[in-house]
């Protein structure tokens, strides 16, 4: 049963029941999805005042407008809605595993004389997946294995019973080198072929032990029938299959379906390390990075990737075992701490897996910080800055013969895009070709506003141009009282000069120069965002003037059919009837009358 909406101050009438809540800010926009064995008892504890809430999830609970539940009957059906629903809509508040790979699958076709291939999409249609792989490696051992083991095809050919039986195709190389039966030719039946499939399948499951049975009775059935050769070849794919296991043995065979989760973490991360056990052996290993949203526990961010990777990686395992206990178990959840034995040495394997991802995370992190801060510090020491500019701003605009002229600010925090703070300017005040008046009003505006909000300025300003251009930006912040307290330097293009106010001999950076390449990406990314806006504005206001020209067809009319068709030329190819169905009979019958005479 769905819930309808309720507003933050009504969380007390929240039944008491097991089920998830959704948070949605002012724009109707889903912030947070939760799972609770309380409902009533879990929301109420975002909105006491005596709750001891960190700073982050006080930030996302004032952005609360609306709360949506759905009961369940348990807390595990709650967490594995929570995790369809995290994984479908991606709130920003939630726990995301930071891994954005296609993994790769082998599929087992569904048609006569069934192919196995590898394949990255998943088209239930087609046949069975077996997957995801955690590497291209591991996927392509699996496939070498079988095709080592068994005689299956290779080639795409459409082996239908009639077509064989018209004999349309030929075999080809694989048959000749013992690769193939030769089915295309009917030199294979398919029940034969099909045993062949069926061992394949026990392989891709992870069930090692009945093919090693099949080819073992195989083996010695040979021997007593004196076929000593087919013995000997039954032999060695047995001892294929046996080094293909000896390579993944962690633990005795014995311990069978089972799943290894282990968890290490900082101020800001988690890194979580996932075995897949099967007869023994590792079939999936695996280490994903979570960047905590709201100051997570670690309990809680190992549910998290429990239930993400066994959903990814399609397991079925009943039995998990980890470094760290549940504070409160949870019914459907088998996880156990084990003290000592293999199962103890499987752990310590997974945890050193997770530390050693920890480690390396760590240095290059380190390393890309090192970096950051040697250019940023080399662009100090160029520019002869008093501080490091950590926080670059850089303007440009953008117009032709002064139509549409508009401009763009960029932002740049530690040397990287900010583009969370780009902005737009439409230039207002400005008439005709004049960039030197146009960036005096968008430096102006841009820093009026940081100085009403009370916001930090920036710790260099660039413009994209020479001298003139800098001059007009100059001009802005005499004028706010800010020139002096802020650097500010103009790129001009063709030279790749450095200009500063009231210096008439520009700075030559050496063009090898780390920092030099840095203003340079800045100035290129201001142009690019202002270009592009330009464009858009261009075309959207063609576009609207050709319409607007019509009499009789107002500015909604107009929005429905910008909206809907996106180009006049669109609109030329539509019918009558189709425009009727959008915008009415008699405005569909002014803009078809318009559009395809007048307007042309």
């Amino acid at each position: 049963m769905q819930s309808p909406s309720y507003s933050p101050e009504e969380y007390h009438k929240l039944p008491d029941v097991p089920g998830i809540y959704k948070y949605y800010n002012a724009d109707r926009k889903l912030i947070y999805v939760g799972k609770a064995k309380s409902l009533k008892k879990r929301v109420a504890s975002y909105f006491i005042k005596s709750a001891g809430l960190n700073l982050k999830t006080k930030r996302m609970v004032r952005e609360i407008q609306f709360i949506e539940f759905t009961m369940v009957n348990s807390e595990f059906d709650a967490l594995l809605l929570e995790n369809n629903l995290i994984k479908k809509e991606q709130p920003k508040y939630n726990i995301l595993l930071k891994d954005d790979k296609t993994y790769p699958y082998l599929l087992l076709t569904k048609e006569h004389f069934p192919q196995i291939y590898p394949t990255r999409k998943v088209i239930p249609s087609k046949g069975t997946y077996y997957g995801p792989f955690a590497s291209v490696k591991a996927m392509n051992n699996v496939l070498d294995l079988i095709r080592s083991l068994f005689t299956i095809r290779t080639c795409k050919l459409d082996l239908n019973p009639y077509k064989i039986a018209e004999q349309k195709y030929k075999v080809c190389l694989e048959y000749h080198i013992g690769n193939c039966l030769g089915p295309c030719e009917g030199l294979q039946s398919e029940s034969s072929y099909l045993k062949d499939i069926e061992q394949a399948k026990n392989i891709l499951k992870g069930n090692l032990g009945i093919p090693k049975a099949y080819f073992k009775s195989r083996m010695q059935e040979a021997a007593e029938n004196l076929a000593f050769e087919i013995a000997h070849k039954y032999k060695e794919k047995l001892d294929l299959l046996e080094k293909y296991q000896a390579k993944s043995l962690v633990a005795n065979p014995h311990i069978s379906n089972l799943d290894v989760f282990t968890i290490v973490s900082d101020e800001k991360f988690a890194f979580v390390n996932y075995l897949k056990i099967k007869n023994g052996a590792i079939n999936i290993t695996k280490t994903v990075e979570l960047k905590k949203k709201l100051d997570e526990s670690n309990e809680e961010l190992l549910l998290t990737a429990i239930f993400r990777l066994q959903d990814q990686f399609q397991s079925d395992a009943k039995e998990i075992i980890s470094n760290i206990e549940l504070e409160n178990p949870i019914e459907g959840l088998h996880l156990t701490v084990p003290k000592i034995g293999d199962k103890r040495k499987i752990v310590e394997l997974s945890l050193k897996n997770a530390m050693y991802y920890k480690k390396e995370k760590a240095l290059a992190s380190g390393k890309a910080k090192e970096k950051k801060n040697r250019i940023l510090l080399q662009l100090q020491k160029d520019l002869s800055l008093k501080e490091i500019p950590d926080h670059i701003e850089c303007f440009d605009n953008s117009n032709i013969q002064g139509a549409y002229p508009v401009a763009s600010m960029v932002c740049f925090l530690d040397g990287k895009p900010a583009k969370k703070e780009y902005r737009h300017f439409h230039v207002k005040t400005v008439e005709g070709p004049n960039d030197f008046a146009s960036m005096t009003e968008i430096v102006g505006r841009r820093y009026a506003r940081l100085l009403k909000e009370q916001k930090q300025l920036p710790k260099l300003i660039v413009i994209d141009g020479g001298k003139g251009q800098l001059s007009a930006a100059v001009e802005a912040m005499n004028t706010l009282g800010i020139y002096g307290q802020v650097p500010i330097i103009g790129i001009a293009k063709k030279l790749e000069e450095i200009y500063f106010p009231e210096d008439s001999f520009p700075l030559h950076i050496d063009k090898k120069s780390e920092s030099l390449r840095l203003i340079q990406r800045i100035r290129d990314e201001a142009h690019r965002f202002a270009i592009t806006f330009h464009r858009d504005v261009r075309s959207k206001n063609s576009f609207k003037t050709v319409l607007d020209q019509i009499e009789g067809i107002g500015p909604q009319t107009t929005n429905k059919l910008l909206q809907h068709y996106k180009s006049v030329a669109k609109i030329r190819e539509a019918s009558e009837e189709e425009l009727v169905d959008l915008i009415g009979n008699h405005k569909a019958k002014i803009v078809a009358k318009y559009i395809k005479t007048e307007g042309r």
